[in-house]
Order: structure tokens, then sequence, then C-alpha cells
């Protein structure tokens, strides 16, 4: 089954990604990718959707979706590098995977999040995303 971002969602001061379940009368109902818990989030809650972040490079910025592509194509069927991997190691990954990112901009945390995402989609959704043709597709 295909992964659609704009259903997975970071909330801020919450460890991990998550599902959009449902509108809620007091927020968002959510469930984590990996254990499958649902909880609410407030409407004061710092939510993103994975569909909406983009890396910085020198030229333009990179969709995340394209950025967890080109990691799929180096790495195959591996799990990327740990977060908590050391900051050389995830530079010198990085930089053999999107060689022109922006080395003032994207920083060693962005990378700790993106690695972990990745990783978290890999083991727990899919890493065969749909496309947003597909989806304008479905709705008609």
């Amino acid at each position: 089954m295909k992964t659609n971002l704009q259903k997975i969602l970071t909330v801020s001061g919450q460890p991990g990604l998550y599902s959009f379940v449902a509108q809620a009368n007091a927020g968002v109902v959510v469930e984590s990718l990996a254990t499958k818990k649902r909880t609410v989030c407030g409407m004061s809650a710092k939510m993103s959707s994975l569909s909406d972040i983009s890396v910085f490079t020198e030229e333009e910025d990179v969709k995340l979706e394209s950025l967890f592509e080109m990691m799929k194509g180096k790495l195959g069927e591996e799990p990327a590098p740990s977060s908590k991997s050391n900051p050389e190691e995830l530079k010198k990954f990085f930089g053999e995977v999107i060689p022109d990112y922006d080395r003032d901009r994207f920083y060693v945390s962005h990378m700790k999040k993106v690695v972990e995402w990745y990783n978290t989609l890999r083991d727990f959704a899919s890493l065969d995303f749909e496309k947003e043709e597909e989806e304008s597709g479905e709705s008609k």
C-alpha cells in the first residue's frame, strides 16, 4: 500500500510520526505509526504534514518525498543511518545522497529527524508514495 505523505504528520514535542485519522471537536485524532496508539492533538498543537517539508539546497529546495526517494535509491532495502549516528557520518551520508544540500541551513538536527522519519516509514508504512496526480485522479 502506498503512503500518502499529506496524511503523515509530525507533532511538535512528540516523538515519532503520526497518521491523520479524523477531525475532532477538540482538534485532530492521530495514530502513532510505531505504536498504533491513538490520541487527540488539540487545536494549539503544532503539526506539520511531511508533504509540506522541504530540505534546503544550494539551488532550490527539495521536497522531503524526493529526498526519501533519493535515499531509497542509495540504500535499497537497508535502513538509513541511525539518528544517533555521529554528526560526521550523517553529513557524509547526506553529502552522498544530495550533494548540493545547503551546509549553512540544513543542520545535523534536521538530518537526524530525516533519517528517523525515513526509518519509521520504512518500518511501519511504505516508502512507495502516492503521487499528487494519483490523488486528484481518484477524486474525479
